[in-house]
């Protein structure tokens, strides 16, 4: 199974959507609170190649993008071949 990160934040719908999206298919992911954890924002904006908004999401350190990208991957069919380490 693929490496999973997402930088998110408190209170925010769009996280909570990806990550729910995730747990369902059973997926293990690294979550960085860019408002608790020094520097992660920063972090966030720089991997991300100027992202400033929540949920940034990485698999096997490949950007896809926010929530919506996610949930677009979901409806392609492509987002488990992406978690299997398999081209999107």
């Amino acid at each position: 199974m693929a490496k999973v990160e997402l930088y998110t934040r408190p209170m925010c719908g769009f996280c909570y959507q990806a990550k729910k999206l995730l747990d369902k298919k059973g997926v293990t992911y690294t979550e960085y609170n860019i408002w608790t954890d020094a520097g992660r924002k920063d972090e966030m904006t720089e991997r991300s190649k100027g992202g400033r908004t929540v949920p940034q999401i990485f698999v096997d350190d490949t950007h896809v993008g926010g929530c919506t990208d996610l949930m677009e991957l979901e409806q392609r069919g492509k987002l488990d071949e992406l978690l299997k380490g398999q081209a999107a």
